[in-house]
């Protein structure tokens, strides 16, 4: 099986730690290695290195050339300008679609996400396997992969669950109902109540022959742009035919252009406790660490006194940071800037970092 990791998203909702020049995956938020690290430390061993592909903005591609020397250099694929999923998705296709044997249309692929977090990969390559062996069992043309939701999260995307259609390695797996983005709250503890829904991890298993097939039907437009762009690959005239053809391409959402287009007698889901978390915000990434609303998360030279359900983390040597009596806070200091804001206000935290665009301050977005 291939495996694609997307990683090209600027991740402005956890400024200051992660910045245009260098994302969120990039960095070390958890531990000492970047999300990206961890996501390709999760499926080399099982895939091999030359069986995994990162997509990602053509400015970051030294970066993760530095971060994953294992990869062969072929696997990194640069988008010259950011037109959202459907586009990068269909570019990363077309690339794999571009090897010379014919097995790999049909060979599985998973797309996954390099900016995610999981606490049980055990249980995550025994989802991935359950997800592969239902394909090559043609139960299925797509297999989502969902996390088995751990509380009402109204900061995530819901997987629908349909009819229980059988179980594969003690794994039961369902037809697949719907996807819902960020539901409301109250929806959220019905469908958690009701174990009627799953956290939509984002991951999914799937043949090249059956996406490029979808971007044939659904996105016409979309698809004489990405067979341009084929036709070149391998050539001289590659880069030069992507800089031209690919900015002009609809910057559409993955799941508008293809996924709601899927049949549901066509895909099916796999769930699992695999611990996945998605830290797209700074109290995201707090409850990833430690979801205790009692419980604070620092980094680096921090001292606290009687604070509770904050994020200190301090990315500058030489200087303390001193934390007293504060909930339900994030303190974020870098060399050159540091961020205080309450848990709740957090998504104001994107709109201040886009007001940076165009002033003095830019740089520091």
């Amino acid at each position: 099986m291939k495996i694609i990791i997307f990683a090209g998203g600027s991740g402005r909702r956890l400024w200051p730690i992660s910045r245009q020049k260098s994302p969120k995956q990039f960095e070390p938020i958890i531990g000492s290695h970047s999300t990206l690290q961890l996501a390709v430390d999760r499926v080399e061993e099982r895939y091999g290195a030359e069986d995994i592909f990162v997509s990602t903005n053509e400015r970051y591609l030294d970066i993760i050339a530095g971060q994953l020397p294992q990869l062969p250099p072929q696997n990194l694929i640069g988008e010259p300008t950011r037109r959202d999923l459907a586009a990068a998705v269909g570019l990363a296709m077309i690339h794999l679609a571009a090897a010379p044997t014919d097995k790999m249309q049909e060979e599985p692929v998973a797309i996954l996400w390099g900016d995610n977090y999981m606490d049980n990969v055990a249980e995550f390559l025994g989802v991935m396997e359950t997800a592969e062996s239902l394909l090559q069992q043609e139960e299925a043309k797509i297999i989502f992969v969902g996390e088995t939701p751990r509380f009402a999260n109204d900061n995530l995307g819901w997987i629908g669950l349909g009819e229980k259609l059988g179980v594969v390695a003690e794994r039961p797996y369902y037809r697949f109902n719907s996807l819902t983005y960020r539901p409301p709250l109250e929806q959220c503890q019905q469908m958690f109540a009701r174990q009627s829904h799953v956290w939509n991890t984002g991951y999914f298993v799937t043949t090249i022959n059956f996406v490029l097939q979808l971007y044939r039907q659904q996105q016409p437009a979309m698809w004489a742009q990405l067979s341009q762009i084929a036709a070149t690959i391998g050539t001289d005239a590659y880069q030069k035919t992507l800089a031209e053809i690919y900015p002009q391409m609809a910057s559409m959402s993955f799941d508008d252009a293809i996924l709601t287009h899927i049949p549901p007698e066509q895909a099916v889901v796999v769930h699992g406790e695999m611990g996945w978390s998605d830290p797209g915000t700074l109290y995201a990434l707090k409850e990833a660490v430690n979801p205790d609303p009692a419980a604070n998360v620092i980094k680096g030279g921090v001292i606290d006194t009687d604070s509770k359900d904050c994020l200190i983390y301090n990315y500058e040597d030489g200087k303390l940071v001193a934390a007293v009596g504060l909930e339900g806070m994030i303190v974020i200091n870098t060399e050159d800037a540091i961020l205080v804001v309450p848990k709740d206000r957090i998504p104001l935290v994107k709109e201040v970092v886009n007001g940076l665009e165009g002033t003095e301050w830019e740089d520091y977005s």
